[in-house]
């Protein structure tokens, strides 16, 4: 075997147990000691692929995002620019946590409860992710008809400062110490019906 394949196995198998340590405790309490024993992999082999604990939670995090990316955008023929792809892409989106409960659990981590002091670096990582995102909210847009005098821009500046605002709400619930399940089943059912207030109002029109 190669020395380039033996380097990305190694890191593939640090990678998947920081994954589940990370997911499962958080950054804080995540232990590197418990990572090279799940691995198998000696300490010193661990920080020769990976510089510090933050530099191997970070990939942790990006390979998170990068593959939950790359599943939503694989289902792109299940989207029709019109007001059901939101509902569509929540489904999907269950359906990848469904299927990868340690992605969930280190996004609903990353999202809730990041450390503070890599808060620039997260928002990097995700820098895909959040374009995902608001290409898609761009294309549900194209398909519905804004009221006078709100453009599209304003509309997706909007969304953003809802999108921060909304997880700023968890956030706050998760540093109060509320239940991580609890919180994680809570965001995702209140996402939707949130994002349909949003568009359409929570006023019947006349």
């Amino acid at each position: 075997m190669k020395q380039q394949e033996k380097t990305q196995r190694t890191q593939e198998r640090i990678l998947a147990a920081a994954l589940v340590e990370f997911g499962e405790k958080g950054y804080g309490a995540a232990s590197i000691n418990v990572i090279c024993a799940e691995s198998q992999i000696p300490k010193g082999l661990l920080y020769h692929n990976f510089k510090s604990k933050d530099d191997l939670y970070l990939q942790c995090v990006k390979l998170c995002y990068n593959q939950m990316t790359e599943y939503l955008s694989s289902q792109e023929r299940a989207f029709h620019n019109t007001s059901e792809d939101t509902k569509m892409l929540l489904a999907l989106r269950q359906r990848f946590f469904s299927d990868h409960p340690h992605h969930a659990n280190l996004f609903f981590r990353a999202l809730l409860q990041p450390p503070k002091h890599l808060l620039s670096q997260l928002k990097e990582v995700r820098r895909d992710f959040d374009s995902f995102c608001i290409t898609h909210y761009r294309n549900t847009l194209a398909g519905l008809s804004l009221r006078d005098g709100i453009t599209e821009e304003m509309a997706l500046e909007y969304f953003t400062i809802f999108m921060e605002m909304f997880n700023g709400y968890f956030q706050s619930k998760a540093d109060q110490g509320s239940d991580y399940k609890t919180l994680m089943k809570a965001h995702e059912e209140k996402l939707l019906e949130i994002l349909d207030m949003m568009l359409y109002g929570i006023v019947k029109q006349n």
